[in-house]
C-alpha cells in the first residue's frame, strides 16, 4: 500500500478524534469559536517545534517561500477557520456521524468547484457519482420527524464541505510553494506558518467579538490542549499527503472518516442513527468510492 494512503488514514483518524473532543468541549465549556480557536493556539507551538527539530536532525536550512505561498496559505487558513466553525456549530444541531457526513461532501463539492472555477472536464461516470452524493445529502438534510427541511443544518454542512474543499486545494498549493525537495519539510513548514496565521487571526477576532473565550480556552488548557495535539498530527498528515498526491484524491481516500465517525458516535456518544440517515451515509460513501474508481 502506498505511503500516502497510510498517511491519509492517519489523518482521518486524528481528525475524528479532534471532532470528538471539540464536540465535548463546545457542548460544556466553550463556544463554537472558542473550540475552533483551541485547535490553532495549542497546535502552533508543537508544529513549529517539530519543524525546527526536523531541520536540525536533517541539517536543512529554513526553505524559501515563494510569493504564492502566502496567497495559498492565507486563503486556505481563512477557509479552514470558517469550515471548522461550521462543523462545530453543526455538531450542536445534529448527531456526530451525520454532522461529519455533511462535512465530507467536500469531495463532491471539490469536483463541482473544479468544473466551475478551473473548467475541469469530468466524465459521465464521475458526474453520476456527484449526483449520487447529492442524493445522500438530501436524505441527511431532513429532520428526523417529518419532511421539513433543516435549512440551517444544510447550510452549515454544505458550507463546511465547500470551505474544506477550498482549503484542501490551497493547502496543496502552499506546500508546493515551499522550495524544498523534502516532502515532510515542505508540509511541516507550511503547517507551522499557516497555523501561526490562523492563531493570530482568530485571537484578534475573539478579542473584538468575545474576549472572554480566550480566557476560557486558556483555563481549559488540559482539555483544549488535546484538541490542539490531535489537530497537529491530523493536519501534519493531511499536509504531507497533499505534497504527494492531488488534494481531491487525498480527500476521497479520507472518506474512511465516515466509518470512524459512525463508530465514535455509537461508542462514545451512544447515538443511534435512523434508517434514513444510515442510507444517506451509505449513499454518500458510495458516491465517493465511485469517484475514486473513475478518476
Amino acid at each position: 500500500m502506498d505511503a500516502w494512503i497510510l498517511i491519509t488514514f492517519a489523518a482521518a483518524t486524528f481528525q475524528t478524534l479532534r471532532f470528538v473532543l471539540q464536540k465535548r468541549l463546545s457542548a460544556k465549556e466553550l463556544s463554537a469559536a472558542g473550540a475552533t480557536f483551541s485547535r490553532f493556539i495549542y497546535s502552533f507551538p508543537f508544529a513549529l517545534a517539530i519543524t525546527l527539530a526536523y531541520q536540525q536532525l536533517r541539517g536543512f536550512d529554513w526553505p524559501e517561500l515563494s510569493p504564492m505561498f502566502w496567497v495559498h496559505g492565507a486563503v486556505g487558513g481563512v477557509a479552514q477557520i470558517l469550515a471548522t466553525l461550521c462543523v462545530v456549530m453543526l455538531l450542536g444541531r445534529r448527531n456526530f456521524a451525520v454532522g461529519i457526513t455533511f462535512k465530507k461532501t467536500e469531495v463532491i463539492l471539490a469536483v463541482i468547484v473544479g468544473l466551475i472555477v478551473l473548467g475541469d472536464v469530468i466524465t459521465l461516470p464521475a458526474l453520476g457519482a456527484v449526483l449520487i452524493g447529492m442524493a445522500g445529502v438530501l436524505l441527511l438534510s431532513k429532520q428526523a420527524k417529518g419532511a421539513a427541511w433543516d435549512n440551517a443544518a444544510v447550510a452549515l454542512g454544505l458550507g463546511s464541505g465547500l470551505l474544506f474543499a477550498i482549503s484542501g486545494v490551497t493547502y496543496r498549493g502552499a506546500t508546493l510553494a515551499v522550495l524544498s525537495d523534502d516532502p515532510f519539510l515542505r508540509s511541516s513548514v507550511a503547517l507551522a506558518m499557516v497555523t501561526l496565521f490562523q492563531t493570530v487571526v482568530m485571537a484578534a477576532w475573539l478579542q473584538i467579538k468575545d474576549p472572554g473565550q480566550i480566557t476560557k480556552v486558556v483555563k481549559a488548557w488540559n482539555r483544549a490542549g488535546l484538541i490542539g495535539i490531535m489537530s497537529l498530527f491530523g493536519s501534519l498528515s493531511w499536509f504531507t499527503a497533499f505534497t504527494l498526491q492531488p488534494a481531491g484524491l487525498v480527500k476521497a481516500v479520507g472518506q474512511v472518516e465516515l466509518i470512524l465517525s459512525i463508530m465514535a458516535g455509537h461508542l462514545i456518544f451512544g447515538e443511534r442513527l435512523s434508517r434514513r440517515e444510515l442510507v444517506g451515509i451509505a449513499t454518500i460513501g458510495l458516491s465517493v468510492v465511485v469517484l475514486v474508481l473513475v478518476s
